[in-house]
């Protein structure tokens, strides 16, 4: 089955649309609406209650790169999302089930491959996974036993169900499910998604365990393939193996203050090309020849946040520490590490906040070994080495005129790009905006 693609959204078409919200703002009150489009007189609650609810949404990510790389330009990416959730309990009286669907857009330039900074994690986090059509979101959700059981069936984005974490950032260090920032190639966040079936168990009422599995196809993450088939239903060949995460969370109330900590193992059951040796056990780079098959892929996370000042819920600081550790011998990125905190209700406004952070992403050593070893035996063909830590800092202000609309410049430096010390670190200038229709 494929969707039809509809046709692609101008810059154009979102001044017209916030144009038609302002003229029609008579309707519904803007400044305390957390959609820009307001209730539509009403209907938007009246649809709610007979179960069905849209989560329409278009942000954008300009950076200018001040140094690093060898271009000072200016890029700008962006998304739209088209979201329907029906409650099958209020349409069918199908108790306990839900449907949803999702699809986005995404258009625009890199700002670090153009600027040939050489950074492993996006400048700009909304880039990539194919500039076109994604159907993201097409599933099933059953619970059962009062609710203590959830059952997802259908085409998700791993980083939604497991290991979840907030996109305020515009750093990739600094946002979604972290694996999917150091094993991309088959651990595949928003905005692509995988035909996958997940059973989240509530073992109290602040703990859940979590266990998922997911198809790993190199389709899923193929540009091309995206642009061609990124709507389809189908289910395509060429399917490796499959993506078993376990996940165990806790939900607590610490001093009266909400907290999330999550922690998991993932295996995947898919071979994986060795970074060092060839199929002999050889080294690759003196001796050619196919990369040695290692019969599986895994890692484990972490990830942490906690409210720790102000109400719970409004205004206060809350904290996070993010984890991430892939295996030695196929992960080219083979950990992560990301700790921050945000301050929200600043200067007395309710929906703005700060956020600082810092990230050190690191480029395996194995893979640097080979690197080297290639260095030396072919003269004139020298690549660069990465065996350190990317390391990055991000600060923002985010600013909310009206509820629906979050304006939010940042400050981003990048030292060694790429974890090598050969890469100039840059210094980047951020704007990221969101609204809500």
């Amino acid at each position: 089955m494929r969707l039809s693609s509809p046709t692609r959204p101008l810059a154009a078409a979102l001044l017209a649309c916030i144009a038609f919200g302002t003229a029609t703002a008579h309707a519904d009150d803007s400044t305390s609406s957390k959609y820009l489009f307001g209730d539509w007189n009403g209907e938007r609650t009246r649809l709610a209650d007979k179960g069905i609810t849209f989560d329409f949404g278009y942000g954008f990510e300009a950076g200018h790169n001040y140094s690093g790389g060898d271009r000072r330009i200016t890029r700008y990416t962006d998304q739209w999302k088209f979201g329907s959730t029906f409650d099958l309990d209020k349409l069918w009286g199908w108790r306990g089930a839900t449907f949803k669907i999702m699809v986005t857009d995404r258009n625009g330039r890199d700002l670090g491959a153009d600027a040939h900074i050489g950074n492993n994690q996006l400048i700009q986090e909304v880039y990539g996974r194919g500039q076109t059509w994604h159907l993201t979101k097409f599933q099933l959700e059953q619970k059962f036993f009062d609710d203590r059981l959830t059952w997802k069936i259908g085409r998700m984005p791993v980083g939604e169900e497991v290991a979840s974490f907030t996109c305020d950032f515009m750093n990739l260090s600094f946002c979604g499910a972290q694996p999917g920032n150091i094993v991309g190639d088959y651990w595949v966040n928003w905005p692509t998604s995988m035909w996958a079936t997940t059973l989240k168990f509530d073992t109290t009422k602040d703990t859940f365990v979590q266990l998922s599995a997911y198809q790993v196809n190199p389709k899923y993450v193929d540009d091309s393939y995206a642009r061609r088939r990124g709507l389809d239903l189908d289910f395509p060949g060429g399917t490796t193996g499959a993506l078993i995460p376990l996940e165990f969370g806790w939900t607590p109330t610490l001093g009266g203050l909400p907290g999330s900590y999550r922690a998991g193992v993932w295996y995947n059951t898919s071979k994986g090309n060795d970074l060092y040796l060839n199929e002999d056990r050889q080294p690759l780079a003196t001796d050619g020849g196919e990369p040695l098959q290692r019969s599986s892929r895994k890692g484990a996370w972490i990830t942490f946040q906690q409210q720790v000042t102000g109400e719970a819920g409004g205004r206060g600081t809350t904290v996070f520490l993010n984890v991430t550790s892939a295996d030695h011998a196929t992960s080219a990125t083979n950990n992560q590490i990301a700790l921050g905190m945000e301050y929200k209700g600043i200067f007395g406004r309710a929906n703005d906040f700060v956020g600082a952070a810092i990230a050190g992403t690191h480029a395996n050593g194995y893979a640097a070994r080979n690197q080297r070893l290639f260095n030396a035996t072919h003269p004139g063909q020298e690549g660069i080495v990465k065996d350190g830590y990317e390391k990055v800092a991000e600060v923002f202000y985010s600013w909310s005129p009206i509820p629906s609309i979050a304006i939010r410049p940042n400050l981003q430096y990048i030292k060694d790009p790429g974890g090598s010390k050969q890469n100039d670190d840059a210094f980047v200038l951020g704007l990221k905006t969101s609204i809500a229709f």
